[in-house]
């Protein structure tokens, strides 16, 4: 009798074990990869992530948020790219340059050999709905391709890259 105890308290355990593992995965956290050069130099290839899915669940993504999304071309795929504009925004880009309600994007994390020098726009962002690009705008498929992302796309907020540990970062 006190075997099938210690068996019964085992499955308990590792059934809430699992039960807990699955309500993090699902409503918590996650683990991500980066792949590709859309993000550089902010992340690169192959840098290890922590998203917070859990954040978009009481608030809304702002400006400026690193994001992993959906991609609405194809929503079995995930992509990581910058929040530029939210709803309601005007966004236009003139010779590579970004403004948002007429005001300069203060993008310094783009460094000048990653700046396009393309056109795009002036849109208004609807409701509901996010601007979103990469860090290495010459190397970048984003909303200037494929539109707006839907709110419900975005999965969550870039929180931690863990790898490689000598780049370990937390973005606020």
């Amino acid at each position: 009798m006190k075997v099938w105890e210690e068996v019964w308290a085992w499955v308990r355990t590792v059934g809430s074990a699992a039960v807990y593992a699955i309500l993090i995965v699902t409503f918590g956290f996650q683990v991500a990869r980066v792949e590709g050069m859309s993000m550089a130099p902010t992340l690169e290839d192959q840098d290890r992530l922590i998203v917070n899915k859990f954040i978009y669940l009481i608030s809304s993504p702002q400006r400026g948020d690193i994001v992993m999304l959906r991609y609405p071309v194809n929503p079995d795929k995930s992509f990581v790219k910058r929040v530029i504009a939210e709803e309601g925004d005007m966004v236009r880009i003139v010779d590579g340059r970004v403004y948002v309600n007429d005001v300069p994007l203060k993008d310094d994390y783009v460094k000048s050999e990653y700046r396009s020098h393309e056109d795009f726009g002036p849109t208004v962002i609807p409701e509901g709905y996010y601007f979103v690009l990469g860090d290495h705008r010459n190397n970048s498929s984003d909303s200037r391709d494929w539109g707006m992302v839907p709110k419900k796309y975005i999965i969550g907020k870039v929180q931690v890259r863990w790898w490689p540990l000598p780049d370990a970062t937390i973005f606020h």
